[in-house]
């Protein structure tokens, strides 16, 4: 196995370990309101101080990286994250809560510098791939986590729920600092990151990418209560979800695979958001048909709706300048975690004051937006800002896999990301 795909199953990894806090803590809500004697809302503005930390600290992380390297920012962070889940084990819902916002100040150092490795290491015609699998990571941490932890929390309390993910993420900073290394020659930064901040193309594409979000958590948030309210049992409610889950894993290998044979990120993308709005305005139509119809479309549209965010961010390291890919990656990631943000009480608010058709047609309208920001379908070098068959500037390695766990030296090559 050539020494790439070392750095890539160390990142997903890394990456798979972060969604395990910020996905599986959830599964544990009933038991942090026991532990720490709190409300609802309450343990919503918990759960939700990891998600403040990681908005606040993607950009500088993503900077940092394309300074330092991946490997110095994924150990330090890792290192951080794990001492900032033991100090949450602590008694006191006050330090739990600033502990968390700590995890998610230095977990964001993965999402950045994990999408960056992968950047560096995989040539233009495998990075779909790469990144698809890397970002596959996230919802297996997500769904490892939420069958483990609740366990954990039963049988030895809320405390040793988060030491558990304490030692897991030094583990996994550990790997990092072992395993991960850059290619001899990598490009470092040689701008400012207000540069990479203000460029059109990369506002586009961020924005873009918070607003198919969207459909993305609306569905997470509301399908199987929506199920349910249609009366189906929460259980197969819940069974179609996970299906949905399962295939937006390996739709996220698709279309990554797709994305590299046409040697395309943005087009493919075009396209999703295309077919997610259609899915969702047809959902939110069929909202008084057979239950069983209703879920017939439901479900592929969810598991699409789930399936696109590696080509967002394999397309923002790509329009980015040489050296900038973690800068880029940390703007387009904070649009997608703002999104997600909202976007479940957005859409709840409007499920329960104007009508769960009306919630669908918020999914169809955010992948609309969407698909209006990237641009007219026939310009393939119009989000890009430059002509077909014109080269773009991102230093890339060569597709001559190491022969050793070395890594190999050679000129970058390049590729069209739209």
């Amino acid at each position: 196995m050539g020494y790439r795909w070392v750095v890539l199953a160390v990142g997903a990894l890394a990456q798979g370990t972060n969604a395990a806090v910020f996905l599986g803590l959830p599964a544990i809500t009933p038991h942090l309101r026991e532990h720490f004697d709190l409300t609802l809302p309450e343990v919503g503005l918990l759960l939700g101080a990891v998600n403040l930390g990681t908005m606040l600290a993607l950009v500088p992380w993503g900077a940092v990286a394309d300074r330092r390297g991946e490997r110095l920012v994924m150990a330090l962070g890792g290192v951080g994250a794990a001492s900032c889940l033991a100090l949450a084990a602590l008694d006191g819902p006050v330090v739990a809560g600033l502990a968390l916002v700590g995890v998610g100040l230095f977990g964001a150092s993965v999402n950045a510098a994990s999408g960056r490795a992968v950047m560096t290491w995989f040539p233009a015609g495998r990075r779909g791939l790469a990144m698809g699998i890397r970002q596959t990571a996230t919802p297996l941490g997500a769904a490892l986590t939420a069958a483990v932890l609740p366990v954990v929390a039963v049988a030895a309390g809320v405390p040793a729920a988060f030491l558990a993910l304490a030692g897991v993420t030094a583990f996994v900073a550990v790997a990092v600092a072992v395993l991960v290394r850059e290619p001899p020659g990598a490009p470092r930064t040689r701008h400012r990151h207000g540069v990479v901040l203000s460029d059109r193309r990369l506002i586009r594409l961020s924005a873009a990418g918070g607003l198919l979000v969207v459909p993305q958590f609306t569905a997470a948030a509301l399908l199987v209560e929506l199920l349910h309210r249609r009366g189906v049992p929460v259980g197969v409610a819940a069974g179609l979800f996970a299906t949905a889950q399962v295939l937006g894993g390996l739709g996220r290998l698709g279309v990554g695979v797709w994305s590299d044979r046409v040697r395309d990120r943005v087009g493919p993308l075009k396209a999703l958001s295309v077919v997610i709005a259609a899915g969702f305005a047809v959902c939110a139509v069929l909202d008084g048909a057979p239950v069983w119809l209703s879920a017939a479309v439901l479900v592929p549209t969810t598991a699409l709706a789930l399936c696109w965010n590696g080509l967002a961010v394999t397309a923002a390291a790509e329009l980015a300048p040489e050296g900038s890919s973690g800068t880029a990656l940390g703007m387009q990631n904070t649009a997608s975690y703002l999104g997600a943000t909202i976007t479940p009480a957005v859409a709840g608010w409007v499920a329960v004051s104007l009508g769960w058709p009306a919630a669908l047609l918020l999914a169809a309208a955010g992948a609309t937006a969407a698909r209006l920001l990237l641009g007219p379908t026939s310009a393939r070098g119009d989000l890009t800002g430059q002509p077909a068959g014109t080269e773009p500037t991102t230093a890339e390695p060569t597709s001559t896999e190491p022969t050793s766990t070395e890594p190999t030296t050679g000129q970058p090559t390049t590729d069209k990301p739209n």
